[in-house]
Parts: C-alpha cells; structure tokens; sequence
C-alpha cells in the first residue's frame, strides 16, 4: 500500500487515518448481502478469514488492557536488552 496521502487532516484531536480501507470494511458488509460478491469486494479474502482476524484482533486488544503496556515498566530492563543484533 502506498504511504499516507496526508500529513494531517486539519481538526484538532483528529489523527490520519493510515488504513482507511480496512477501517471501512465494516461498511463494505453491512450493505452487501450476498456473501461471493461481498468476498469479491473483500479482494480475495474470505469472510472465514475476516472473521478470525476481527476476533483476534478483539482478543488482543482485551490482552492489552490486562498487560497495560501503555504505563512504565516496574524495573528498568537489563542492558542491551533491547539491542539487536548483539
């Protein structure tokens, strides 16, 4: 995919949105009943696969709030913890 159209979309609090496409899949399956035609929409996926990758991406994002990755670590890491290649 190319890379962002835009540097900012001009509201304040309002982010670019890198992947606009995927974001309006939700769209795509509301007004499509008809599951071939919806999958030749979705540019070759199946809803199979779709379907398993919203649940896991509901999953993970479940996993995020118990882990809290957002808050500072509670011990500093080990040096070149971080380093790759060593």
């Amino acid at each position: 995919m190319a890379g962002l159209l835009k540097k900012t979309t001009g509201l304040v609090g309002l982010a670019v949105c890198e992947s606009p496409h995927e974001r309006l899949r939700i769209f795509m399956v509301k007004a499509e009943p008809d599951v071939k035609k919806l999958e030749d929409q979705l540019q070759g996926d199946q809803l199979e696969e779709v379907i398993l990758q919203a649940e896991n991406e509901l999953s993970l994002a479940r996993k995020m709030l118990q882990w809290k990755p957002w808050e500072p670590l509670v011990e500093e890491p080990p040096a070149n913890q971080w380093k790759w290649p060593m």
